[in-house]
């Protein structure tokens, strides 16, 4: 868990930064590709992405400017990326102006439990990655390009002067 807020900050920065490398690669006709009849779409799940970090932050008193996760999903996929944006400058100047170090191990409650605040970062950082998998499948079956995240995806392989890896 996080020591220290720079500490926090240097893996959300960078998480954030490949969060946003699957949000531009969205179009606005891909939003609406479903996972299934009861599921999220591309579009909710992105959106759920600007959202979720005010529902899981809140419980600790941290306050940032963010779209509530009751507000629509967008229909244009450059109206989330924007909103990402906004959330994320916000949310970090806040981690930065209201907490310090000693904040990280201060005790809040998240479903009825007693949790460290670090907990709860390093939870925000896990479920940005979660949802990151999820939208690169449908991404695919949208037949968009899927940007390389932690390594070259498959249409990366080629313009880095690699073989393709054998399925």
């Amino acid at each position: 868990m996080f020591q220290t807020i720079d500490g926090f900050l240097l893996s959300w920065k960078y998480e954030s930064e490949l969060t946003m490398k699957i949000l531009n690669a969205l179009t606005d006709l891909s939003l609406d590709q479903p996972v299934s009849k009861d599921d999220r779409s591309l579009g909710s799940i992105a959106w759920h992405l600007v959202t979720s970090p005010l529902v899981l932050l809140g419980h600790t008193g941290l306050i940032f400017q963010a779209p509530n996760d009751q507000d629509p999903v967008p229909d244009r996929a450059d109206e989330i990326v924007s909103a990402y944006n906004e959330m994320n400058e916000s949310f970090m100047n806040a981690i930065q102006s209201q907490w310090e170090d000693s904040d990280l191990t201060a005790m809040s409650n998240m479903f009825g439990r007693e949790l460290p605040n670090h907990f709860f970062l390093m939870t925000l950082i896990r479920h940005q990655i979660h949802h990151r998998g999820q939208m690169t499948v449908l991404m695919r079956q949208a037949d968009l390009k899927v940007p390389g995240i932690y390594g070259p995806a498959r249409e990366e392989w080629a313009a880095l002067g690699l073989e393709k890896p054998k399925l």
